[in-house]
């Protein structure tokens, strides 16, 4: 006898929804025959999200999903490979996030190489106004961008420009978070406060909801979370390379130095540009520059890329799923790549369920044990 599922068109989202289940070789009930066969047909139809819309969390005064979606490959030629006849599958991949409930999507205007400099954000405002589905999907994306420390910029007039023209290139009224992409304090401490002045300014302006850094370490961080603080703006994020691979002294002390001042972590890179994904190996390397780096560390993450793969095995996952899992597991939003639906999907599937106790210290114990290590950004402070 066949099993058909259909659940009420109405969901609060307050709380699960009340599913039901009707056997169609059985006879109807009085229920069953008030409801129109059009309407059960498309409710058979309907595709549900990978995560329930409840399952969100805050970043400062913005509420989004436990994972975004990275965009640093949006017009990378160098690194990603990026062509413009990959845009379509690009919005196809933007779609497919905004359908399952992925409302927070990071970018930044210096990502693109060469000519297609700021081309991740304007894709990323392009893929936004095209979007077919519902507009109340559209209504909740949270847009968190970075603005590079040049060196031309230095005052807090031309890092509030920066965030103008970012706006310009998406055509949105307001983001959501404006983050200073680097800090200047090792190479030109002075360029630093005026760059701290103009997240002030961009905030006191309108022109974002919130404000956040990137590559901070934790004495720099406390130091602009101080700052910040005193103008009456709060810092809501840090983003930082963190995960598996990226778990040393440092960032630890990050995460331990967030979680005591309410900043919400940003997870970067949390399957290591690739390496924790299970699909490479010494002797199966990604083309370009990644290659040099795979190659180098690779060989030492055996005992690390053994547990996920157990646990994945064990989970009927795959190895990302469980490496971005941890992530989320440590409270950190990750904010995975994505440059295709197939990978897309993939991410999704690191939703929706939690690693035990026992399944984050073995992976952690697997990390500790394999001798290789991530190399650290170059602009990450002290």
């Amino acid at each position: 006898m066949a099993l058909s599922v259909w659940m009420p068109a109405s969901i609060s989202i307050s709380a699960p929804p009340t599913w039901y289940v009707k056997c169609s070789g059985a006879k109807a009930s009085t229920a069953d025959s008030i409801i129109p066969s059009s309407l059960l047909n498309s409710l058979k139809t309907l595709k549900f999200p990978r995560f329930w819309p409840w399952q969100k969390v805050k970043i400062g005064p913005l509420t989004v999903s436990p994972m975004g979606f990275g965009t640093w490959a949006w017009g990378n030629q160098l690194l990603w490979g990026y062509q413009e006849s990959m845009d379509s599958q690009l919005q196809d991949t933007f779609n497919l996030a905004l359908e399952n409930g992925i409302n927070f999507f990071d970018t930044a205007d210096s990502y693109g190489t060469g000519k297609l400099n700021g081309q991740s954000e304007r894709l990323l405002g392009k893929f936004i106004r095209e979007f077919q589905g519902r507009k109340a999907f559209q209504d909740d994306i949270v847009i968190a961008t970075k603005f590079a420390a040049y060196p031309w910029r230095l005052t807090p007039g031309q890092f509030v420009n920066a965030c103008k023209s970012s706006l310009h290139r998406m055509q949105i009224e307001q983001i959501g978070i404006g983050q200073l992409h680097w800090s200047t304090a090792n190479y030109a401490p002075l360029q630093e406060r005026a760059l701290w002045d103009g997240l002030v300014a961009m905030h006191e302006k309108g022109l974002v909801r919130a404000v956040g850094v990137s590559n901070y370490g934790p004495k720099q961080l406390l130091k602009i979370h101080d700052y910040l603080k005193a103008r009456g703006v709060p810092l809501c994020s840090a983003q930082v390379q963190f995960s598996l691979l990226s778990m040393g002294r440092d960032q630890m002390e990050i995460k331990k130095l967030c979680d005591s001042l309410g900043i919400r972590l940003i997870s970067y890179s949390p399957l290591g540009l690739g390496m924790l994904t299970g699909k490479y190996s010494p002797s199966n390397l990604p083309q370009g520059p990644r290659g040099l780096l795979f190659r180098q560390i690779l060989p030492g993450l055996e005992p690390l890329l053994s547990s996920l793969k157990e646990i994945a095995e064990k989970r009927r996952k795959t190895m990302s799923q469980v490496a971005i899992n941890w992530c989320i597991c440590k409270g950190t939003i990750p904010i995975p790549g994505v440059k295709s639906v197939k990978q897309a999907e993939e991410n999704l599937g690191a939703l929706g369920w939690q690693l035990s106790a026992d399944e984050l210290s073995q992976l952690e114990y697997g990390a500790l044990e394999s001798p290789s290590k991530m190399i650290q950004n170059i602009f990450q402070t002290s």
